[in-house]
């Protein structure tokens, strides 16, 4: 079970953070901002890319599905300084906790809640932005847990880092073997295990011992759930019906 976690709020902006134009922005709090929905690039690099940062989505949704305080968001626009358009950045998956478990089209920082976690799907094409300003921007805005994995393993060694917030800086999470011996890391801010078979991140429920499922997987075992009940209500009604004299 996981523990219902206080949600940290990010730290006011002030004009001695920000450029003069985006320091006046901010003190003009009756101004009405139309925060833009996209920055114009594509969701994922590669179909392996996709494929992961959807995996981690679908499994985060129906995992949070049954807490109305929890909002799992993926490649959602992060705006973070109010009245400037253009300083948003997208995570490829981030759950925030203590707001409202409902649609967005965009997300508003100084509304909600700091994201407790974060995770970049990376690659050697996007290593100097999830290993510099992200890593930084996230640190300052107080996420607690930054989680990184590279599907090809194009430069991090091993696959799979997560990071925890200390002191106002990310500090290493010592790698945690899952019961089954695979290498993984444990997100305490989740109550989760992240694990990799092969080079295939899976993520563990440690309280059940079950994996979070990918799409297809649900489907299957949502399809196979409905197969069981088909064949028990016709036994049911095999059963119930009057026996003919022999």
């Amino acid at each position: 079970m996981v523990a219902k976690i206080a949600a940290p709020r990010m730290r006011a902006v002030v004009a001695e953070d920000l450029p003069m134009s985006e320091a006046v922005l901010s003190r003009t709090a009756a101004v009405v901002v139309d925060y833009p929905t996209s920055d114009g690039k594509p969701v994922a690099e590669t179909d392996l890319h996709f494929d992961r940062v959807t995996y981690v989505a679908h499994g985060f949704k129906a995992f949070y599905a049954h807490r109305p305080d929890a909002y799992v968001g993926a490649n959602l626009l992060v705006h973070y300084v109010p009245g400037n358009r253009r300083r948003h950045v997208a995570p490829d998956v981030f759950v925030a906790f203590g707001v409202p478990n409902h649609r967005r089209d965009r997300y508003l920082l100084w509304e909600e809640a700091t994201p407790a976690f974060v995770l970049e799907i990376t690659s050697e094409s996007t290593r100097k932005e999830d290993q510099g300003s992200k890593r930084l921007l996230y640190a300052q805005w107080g996420v607690a847990e930054y989680f990184q994995y590279d599907p090809r393993q194009e430069y991090l060694q091993p696959a799979l880092q997560g990071f925890r917030l200390r002191d106002g800086s990310y500090r290493p999470i010592a790698p945690t073997p899952a019961a089954d011996g695979l290498p993984g890391v444990h997100s305490e801010s989740l109550g989760l295990h992240f694990r990799l078979r092969g080079l295939e991140l899976r993520i563990c429920d440690p309280a059940t011992g079950r994996e979070l499922l990918t799409h297809a997987e649900s489907e299957r075992a949502r399809e196979a759930a409905e197969a069981r009940v088909a064949r028990l209500e016709a036994e049911l009604r095999k059963e119930r019906q009057p026996r003919r004299p022999d």
